[in-house]
C-alpha cells in the first residue's frame, strides 16, 4: 500500500486538487470551476481522486488553501489549513528552489511574492480592480468572439498592439469597445489587452517592488503566451512558466500536509455537517465586497469574499 497526500486550493473561480506521493511527485490532479459552490466543487474533486487512487494508495494527509480553506478544512478534517501566499511559495520552491519572485495572476485576484533564502520576505495582492485578472481576460475574449484558449497565440501575431486603458475594468472595457469600433485589427486589440494586463499588474500589485530573478509566473493567466511575452519585454528579464503553475497552491499545501502528517489515515468519505451561511455587504472601504460567512453550530468557521483581507 502506497502512502499519498492531498492538497486542495479552493478559489472563487476555480478549485484545484493534487495528490502527491512520498517523494513529492504529483501523481494525480484535477482542476474544475467552483461555480459559486466550494463544497460541491470539492466533492467532485474528492470523488475523482477516490476513483484514481482505488486500492493502490492510502491517504495520510489533507491540506487546504484558498478563499474557502477553513470551511473545506473543517469538512475534510484537514491536518493543514494554510493561506495562499505560503502554499504558493512552498509549491514553487519545491520546483524552483532558488526562486526570488513569484508573479501570480488568477481568476479574480493577483499577487506577488518575494523570497530570500527560502523565506517569504514580502508579498502584495490586488485589492481594488479585476482589470488585471483572468476573469477580465475571459470576459473580453467572449466580447471579441475569441476562444480564450487561443487568446495568447493570436496576440503573438500582432504587429502594432493598441494601447488599452489598464487602470480600471470599466475604462478598459470602454476603451476596447472604442478601439474595435474604430476598425483596429482584432489581433492588435488582443495584444493590447495582454499588454494592459501586465501594465496593470506592475503598476498596482508590484508597484514600488524590486523584482529579482529567478522569476516564476504562475496562475491560470500564465498559460497566456501573449501575457508572458509582455512581462518579458517590459521587465527585460527572463520569466519561468511552470507546466503545473496553475496547481502550485494545491501542490504547496499537499507538501505541508505530508510534512505535518500525524499518521492518521483518511477514508475520503466527506462528513455530513450542517452549515449556516450569512452574507453582508462590507462598507469599510471603497471595495464594498459581498462577504460570505459560514457558521457551524453558531460558531464562525470561515468567511470569504473580501478583496482586502481585513474582514473575517
Amino acid at each position: 500500500m502506497n502512502k499519498c497526500y492531498i492538497g486542495i486550493d479552493i478559489g472563487s473561480i476555480s478549485t484545484k486538487g493534487v495528490v502527491i506521493d512520498e517523494n513529492y511527485n504529483i501523481i494525480f490532479s484535477n482542476y474544475i470551476w467552483t461555480e459559486g459552490s466550494p463544497i460541491e466543487a470539492v466533492k467532485k474533486i474528492i470523488d475523482y481522486f477516490k476513483i484514481k487512487l482505488d486500492n493502490n494508495y492510502q491517504v495520510f494527509g489533507i491540506g487546504t488553501t484558498g478563499s474557502a480553506r477553513k470551511l473545506i478544512g473543517t469538512l475534510l478534517e484537514a491536518n493543514v489549513v494554510k493561506n495562499e501566499i505560503t502554499a504558493h511559495a512552498i509549491g514553487t520552491m519545491r520546483i524552483v528552489p532558488n526562486v526570488k519572485t513569484i508573479l501570480e495572476i488568477g481568476g479574480q485576484d493577483s499577487k506577488i511574492i518575494f523570497i530570500k533564502d527560502k523565506i517569504i520576505t514580502d508579498y502584495s495582492m490586488n485589492t481594488l480592480c479585476a482589470a488585471g485578472t483572468g476573469a477580465f481576460l475571459s470576459s473580453q475574449a467572449k466580447r471579441l468572439g475569441i476562444d480564450i484558449e487561443k487568446f495568447g497565440d493570436i496576440a503573438l501575431t500582432a504587429k502594432t498592439p493598441v494601447k488599452i486603458a489598464a487602470r480600471c475594468t470599466v475604462f478598459a472595457e470602454s476603451d476596447l469597445i472604442h478601439k474595435a469600433q474604430s476598425g483596429y485589427k482584432k489581433e492588435d486589440i488582443i495584444a493590447g489587452l495582454c499588454k494592459s494586463i501586465v501594465n496593470n499588474y506592475l503598476n498596482n500589485v508590484a508597484k514600488g517592488k524590486n523584482i529579482l530573478e529567478p522569476i516564476v509566473f504562475q496562475g491560470g493567466v500564465s498559460k497566456n503566451r501573449g501575457v508572458v511575452k509582455y512581462f518579458k519585454e517590459i521587465l527585460k528579464k527572463d520569466i519561468t512558466v511552470l507546466e503545473n503553475g496553475h496547481l502550485m497552491g494545491a501542490y504547496g499545501v499537499a507538501i505541508l500536509s505530508k510534512n505535518n502528517n500525524t499518521g492518521k489515515m483518511y477514508d475520503l468519505n466527506i462528513k455530513n455537517i450542517e452549515f449556516k451561511t450569512k452574507g453582508f455587504e462590507c462598507k469599510r472601504c471603497p471595495n464594498e465586497c459581498e462577504i460570505i460567512r459560514i457558521y457551524k453550530e453558531n460558531k464562525l468557521i470561515d468567511s470569504f469574499g473580501s478583496k482586502c483581507g481585513n474582514v473575517s
